[in-house]
């Protein structure tokens, strides 16, 4: 940096993501020709499914290349509010409460600018993503992480929650969860959402990995629970998980109706509407019956090398602690038993003696803990697994 260049102090908590962070050295040492697994990845390893990716084409064909609404075209809205709408049990879903965004990051971004302002306390269950604290030190919030029980799957609950004083503004919980893979259960769900009702506490679900969940349907979601514990809830989601459609940068926001005309208009003044063309592909993906059975198989794929890793660590690491993944494509497992190592030093190990990327716990907030992706080929998984073994027994 420049001697004397000063930059904003909005940037002052900034931290670069170690998710992509990892991916990226990954990528460097395959070009470098070494033998790297990748297994830090946040995204599916699969192709978009057919329908929405011609969708996405026939847009451009048609000229759909112009700037969209700010909120984004109704025909996506509309599908999107059908579809949330099935998957809680035909509820009624109104699209104008419904934003579109580029990718279900910024999606969060702009509800954290709505709902909260400087000094805001924000509590975030831990371990949590890594860019829920970002994002709300942006809005000038105060991150606050709540850790999560052990032997609960590393989830909170309301008396967790309670032992913030005084009671936060807002609260951000993902279900199913990255990094951990728990679910939260609908009793679970509603317990806290009535705890926010009470003291007036913003709930924003991030509920982008729904769809991937291994018990019976979608997991269950804030939407399945009575109007008068929804005054306050905003739900986040999209298409980039479930569909296979990280880039084509795709969420959005379901909120109250004053909260949706807020954020239409703050991202009115940012990035305007989301990628045209992407939004036509992601109302394919979201309204045509079809694809759904892409996303079973998906789902069913996902299933399967869960259970492979589960079933690989309860064989030849016995004693280690991990959370049984419901949901999502992460295993989240404890590393300091390995005489005191960090998951930061596991990682990094791992990688330059095995050519294995993990992300490391710290990401998350939590350095005893290793986060393993298999969004990856099973062959792939399979090969990691014999060097992480081998690695972790060496210790």
């Amino acid at each position: 940096m420049s001697e004397g260049l000063t930059l904003s102090a909005n940037i002052q908590h900034l931290e670069t993501s170690a998710t992509v962070a990892i991916s990226a050295e990954a990528k460097r040492r395959r070009a470098a020709g070494e033998d790297v697994i990748d297994l830090g990845a946040g995204e599916p390893d699969f192709a978009t499914p057919a329908i929405p990716a011609e969708a996405g084409i026939k847009a451009i064909r048609d000229g759909k290349t112009r700037y969209p609404a700010n909120e984004g075209i109704l025909e996506l809205r509309a599908a999107a509010a059908k579809h949330l709408s099935l998957l809680s049990g035909g509820r009624p879903v109104n699209a104008d409460r419904i934003v579109v965004s580029t990718g279900s990051k910024q999606a969060l971004f702009n509800a954290c600018f709505t709902l909260f302002g400087p000094g805001d306390a924000v509590a975030i269950p831990a371990p949590a993503w890594v860019s829920y604290p970002q994002i709300v030190h942006f809005a000038r919030g105060r991150p606050v992480l709540v850790p999560g029980d052990p032997e609960w799957g590393l989830k909170v609950g309301v008396r967790d929650l309670e032992r913030m004083v005084p009671a936060p503004k807002g609260l951000i919980l993902c279900s199913p969860c990255n990094p951990t893979g728990s679910v939260y259960t609908h009793a679970e769900l509603k317990a806290i959402a009535q705890w926010a009702r009470e003291r007036q506490i913003w709930v924003i679900g991030d509920e982008i990995y729904r769809r991937i969940h291994y018990g019976t349907g979608p997991a269950p979601s804030f939407l399945d629970l009575p109007d008068d514990l929804l005054d306050r809830v905003v739900i986040i989601t999209g298409v980039s998980k479930t569909y296979a459609m990280t880039g084509w940068r795709i969420g959005f926001s379901l909120a109250p109706t004053p909260v949706a005309k807020a954020i239409a208009a703050f991202q009115s003044h940012t990035t305007t509407g989301a990628n045209h063309m992407a939004q036509w592909a992601a109302a394919a993906a979201l309204g045509d019956e079809r694809v759904d059975q892409d996303v079973l198989r998906m789902t069913a794929e996902f299933r399967r090398r869960r259970d492979l890793v589960v079933e690989r660590f309860r064989r030849d690491l016995t004693g280690v602690e991990f959370v049984e993944p419901h949901g999502a494509f992460y295993f989240f497992f404890r590393v300091d038993s390995f005489g005191g190592i960090t998951g930061t030093a596991f990682c990094t190990r791992l990688i330059t003696e095995k050519g294995v990327a993990l992300v490391p716990g710290a990401a998350f907030g939590d350095d005893r803990w290793v986060r393993l992706s298999y969004a990856a080929a099973t062959a792939e998984i399979q090969k990691a697994l014999d060097r992480l073994v081998g690695f972790a027994k060496a210790l």
